[in-house]
Protein backbone atom coordinates (compact mmCIF):
# COMPACT_ATOMS: atom_id res chain seq x y z
CA UNK A 1 0.00 0.00 0.00
CA UNK A 2 1.39 3.39 -0.96
CA UNK A 3 1.46 6.35 1.40
CA UNK A 4 -1.32 8.07 -0.56
CA UNK A 5 -3.50 4.97 -0.32
CA UNK A 6 -3.32 5.31 3.47
CA UNK A 7 -4.87 8.78 3.37
CA UNK A 8 -8.57 9.30 4.03
CA UNK A 9 -10.33 12.49 2.98
CA UNK A 10 -13.52 13.50 4.77
CA UNK A 11 -16.27 14.62 2.42
CA UNK A 12 -17.83 16.63 5.24
CA UNK A 13 -19.95 19.24 3.52
CA UNK A 14 -23.62 20.13 3.34
CA UNK A 15 -23.32 21.15 -0.32
CA UNK A 16 -23.92 18.39 -2.89
CA UNK A 17 -21.82 20.04 -5.63
CA UNK A 18 -18.88 20.42 -3.25
CA UNK A 19 -19.27 16.79 -2.15
CA UNK A 20 -19.13 15.60 -5.74
CA UNK A 21 -16.19 17.87 -6.67
CA UNK A 22 -14.19 16.69 -3.68
CA UNK A 23 -15.01 13.05 -4.41
CA UNK A 24 -14.00 13.40 -8.07
CA UNK A 25 -10.78 15.25 -7.19
CA UNK A 26 -9.60 13.24 -4.19
CA UNK A 27 -11.04 9.80 -5.00
CA UNK A 28 -8.44 8.87 -7.62
CA UNK A 29 -5.62 10.34 -5.50
CA UNK A 30 -6.18 8.85 -2.03
CA UNK A 31 -7.15 5.50 -0.61
CA UNK A 32 -10.31 6.32 1.31
CA UNK A 33 -13.21 8.76 1.09
CA UNK A 34 -15.14 9.28 4.33
CA UNK A 35 -18.86 9.96 4.15
CA UNK A 36 -20.21 11.23 7.45
CA UNK A 37 -23.70 11.17 8.88
CA UNK A 38 -24.79 14.61 7.65
CA UNK A 39 -23.68 13.99 4.06
CA UNK A 40 -25.22 10.51 4.06
CA UNK A 41 -28.57 11.78 5.32
CA UNK A 42 -28.56 14.78 2.95
CA UNK A 43 -27.41 13.04 -0.23
CA UNK A 44 -28.21 9.38 0.39
CA UNK A 45 -26.85 6.24 -1.21
CA UNK A 46 -26.44 7.81 -4.68
CA UNK A 47 -23.71 10.09 -3.32
CA UNK A 48 -21.92 7.11 -1.79
CA UNK A 49 -22.18 5.27 -5.09
CA UNK A 50 -20.72 8.29 -6.91
CA UNK A 51 -17.81 8.42 -4.45
CA UNK A 52 -17.30 4.68 -4.88
CA UNK A 53 -16.98 5.06 -8.66
CA UNK A 54 -13.82 7.13 -8.14
CA UNK A 55 -12.00 3.95 -7.12
CA UNK A 56 -11.43 4.97 -3.51
CA UNK A 57 -12.47 2.78 -0.61
CA UNK A 58 -15.54 4.09 1.22
CA UNK A 59 -15.65 4.82 4.94
CA UNK A 60 -19.21 5.37 6.20
CA UNK A 61 -18.89 7.21 9.50
CA UNK A 62 -22.43 6.71 10.80
CA UNK A 63 -21.73 5.60 14.39
CA UNK A 64 -24.61 3.14 14.39
CA UNK A 65 -26.17 2.65 17.84
CA UNK A 66 -29.52 0.89 18.07
CA UNK A 67 -30.99 -2.49 18.94
CA UNK A 68 -29.04 -5.43 17.48
CA UNK A 69 -31.60 -6.30 14.78
CA UNK A 70 -31.75 -2.72 13.49
CA UNK A 71 -27.97 -2.33 13.44
CA UNK A 72 -27.64 -5.68 11.70
CA UNK A 73 -29.98 -4.50 8.94
CA UNK A 74 -28.14 -1.19 8.59
CA UNK A 75 -24.75 -2.94 8.38
CA UNK A 76 -26.12 -5.30 5.72
CA UNK A 77 -27.38 -2.29 3.76
CA UNK A 78 -23.97 -0.59 4.05
CA UNK A 79 -22.32 -3.81 2.87
CA UNK A 80 -24.65 -3.95 -0.14
CA UNK A 81 -23.85 -0.30 -0.86
CA UNK A 82 -20.17 -1.21 -1.05
CA UNK A 83 -18.88 0.37 2.16
CA UNK A 84 -15.39 -0.80 3.06
CA UNK A 85 -15.40 0.67 6.58
CA UNK A 86 -18.32 1.49 8.88
CA UNK A 87 -18.47 2.93 12.39
CA UNK A 88 -20.67 1.50 15.11
CA UNK A 89 -20.95 2.81 18.66
CA UNK A 90 -19.43 0.54 21.31
CA UNK A 91 -22.04 1.82 23.77
CA UNK A 92 -24.59 -0.36 21.96
CA UNK A 93 -23.19 -3.31 23.88
CA UNK A 94 -21.84 -6.74 23.03
CA UNK A 95 -25.05 -8.11 21.46
CA UNK A 96 -25.27 -5.16 19.08
CA UNK A 97 -21.59 -5.39 18.17
CA UNK A 98 -21.86 -9.14 17.54
CA UNK A 99 -24.93 -8.64 15.34
CA UNK A 100 -23.05 -5.96 13.39
CA UNK A 101 -20.08 -8.27 12.89
CA UNK A 102 -22.30 -11.08 11.62
CA UNK A 103 -24.03 -8.72 9.18
CA UNK A 104 -20.68 -7.37 7.96
CA UNK A 105 -19.84 -10.88 6.84
CA UNK A 106 -16.14 -10.12 6.59
CA UNK A 107 -16.83 -7.68 3.75
CA UNK A 108 -17.03 -4.48 5.80
CA UNK A 109 -14.46 -3.54 8.41
CA UNK A 110 -16.27 -2.32 11.50
CA UNK A 111 -14.73 0.41 13.62
CA UNK A 112 -16.15 0.78 17.13
CA UNK A 113 -16.37 4.32 18.48
CA UNK A 114 -16.05 4.32 22.25
CA UNK A 115 -16.60 7.98 23.14
CA UNK A 116 -17.47 11.01 21.07
CA UNK A 117 -14.71 13.59 21.18
CA UNK A 118 -16.84 16.30 22.82
CA UNK A 119 -17.45 14.22 25.95
CA UNK A 120 -15.25 15.47 28.76
CA UNK A 121 -15.34 14.39 32.41
CA UNK A 122 -18.13 16.87 33.22
CA UNK A 123 -20.31 15.56 30.38
CA UNK A 124 -19.66 11.97 31.44
CA UNK A 125 -20.68 12.83 35.02
CA UNK A 126 -23.95 14.30 33.70
CA UNK A 127 -24.54 10.93 32.04
CA UNK A 128 -23.79 9.17 35.35
CA UNK A 129 -20.61 7.70 33.86
CA UNK A 130 -17.91 8.56 36.40
CA UNK A 131 -14.25 8.74 35.59
CA UNK A 132 -11.97 10.23 33.01
CA UNK A 133 -12.85 9.99 29.32
CA UNK A 134 -9.67 8.03 28.58
CA UNK A 135 -10.59 5.40 31.18
CA UNK A 136 -14.12 5.07 29.76
CA UNK A 137 -12.77 4.75 26.21
CA UNK A 138 -10.36 2.00 27.29
CA UNK A 139 -13.11 0.17 29.17
CA UNK A 140 -15.29 0.06 26.04
CA UNK A 141 -12.48 -0.65 23.61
Amino acid sequence: MTRLERIAVALDTADRDTFERWAEFFGPRVGVLKVGLEAFVRFGPPAVEAARRTGARIFLDLKLHDIPNTVSGAVAAARELGADYLTVHAGGGPAMLEAAARAAGGQVQLLAVTLLTHLDAAELARLDLPGAPAARALAWA
